[in-house]
């Protein structure tokens, strides 16, 4: 696997989970890398983290639904490193509820954070990845529903699916510049996100915390077996590092074979 050397990447929703496992792993392979969060203190500190390792990295504030602070937030790591070749749209959150009782104030916010984040992120980074056709790769983080359907999961489901579409139409027009992209669709990661949604689960079903995680998060997996951080921290580095555009425009399943393509 080719390395990372000169390379930079910007990373949202860094400052944890699996947006830190990346920014971890592409910094010991030689990116410099900017953890980008809406918590300014959270990211300086994982960011802190890397460079304490020897690696090299800054803390970025970035609401991503706010297109200026994103527009910002861009340019300043151009200004700080010279140039932008790689992109992570990472950020999100969820909200569960079934549809006739999800409060549309919810759902706007989370397709803002999810799909709206994912566009400001990818423009703001053409600007840089476009000028003189330089390229880069941007990697959006989807999820096994940007391709299945889970109850009470409506907005989050429409998010994940809406990737699918801005990543293939950003492989056509990007190839022009040599612009790749790509979605990264895990299975159940125990991040903090998800051990939120276990009692939130349990509740809403009627079902007990051991049944959620058994019978709701991996009864379709073919051995029962949560997705690990690592797991999709190495696809990111993976595909940030395939040599060429025969590989652009893929959703990449990493889910313990819950869905297979």
């Amino acid at each position: 696997m080719a390395s990372l050397d000169g390379k930079v990447a910007l990373i949202t929703g860094a400052a944890s989970g699996l947006g830190k496992a990346i920014a971890e792993l592409y910094a010991k392979n030689g990116a410099a890398v900017a953890i980008a969060d809406i918590n300014q203190q959270a990211a300086d500190a994982a960011a802190a983290e890397i460079n304490a390792a020897g690696g090299k990295a800054i803390g970025i504030a970035m609401d991503v639904t706010d297109e200026a602070a994103v527009n910002a937030g861009t340019d300043k790591v151009v200004a700080e490193f010279g140039h932008l070749d790689i992109l992570i749209s990472n950020a999100g959150i969820q909200i569960i509820n079934p549809i006739d009782q999800f409060a549309y104030a919810d759902w706007k916010k989370m397709l803002a954070i999810h799909l709206d984040g994912g566009f400001l992120t990818t423009r703001a980074a053409l600007k840089h990845m476009y000028k003189d056709d330089r390229g880069g790769i941007v990697i959006y983080m989807g999820s096994v529903h940007s391709h299945e359907a889970s109850k009470l999961k409506s907005a989050y489901v429409a998010a994940k699916h809406g990737l699918l579409g801005l990543a293939r139409t950003l492989a056509k027009e990007g190839a022009a510049h040599n612009v790749r992209s790509h979605v990264i669709c895990p299975g159940f990661v125990r991040t903090p996100l998800v051990e939120k949604q276990i009692p939130e689960q349990a509740k809403e079903l009627g079902i007990s915390e051991a049944d959620v995680i058994k019978n709701v998060m991996l009864k379709d997996t073919v051995d029962g077996v949560f997705t690990t951080v690592d797991d999709i921290a190495q696809t990111a580095l993976y595909l940030a590092t395939f040599p060429s555009a025969a590989l652009t425009g893929q959703s990449i399943v990493v889910s313990h074979g819950w869905y297979m393509q």
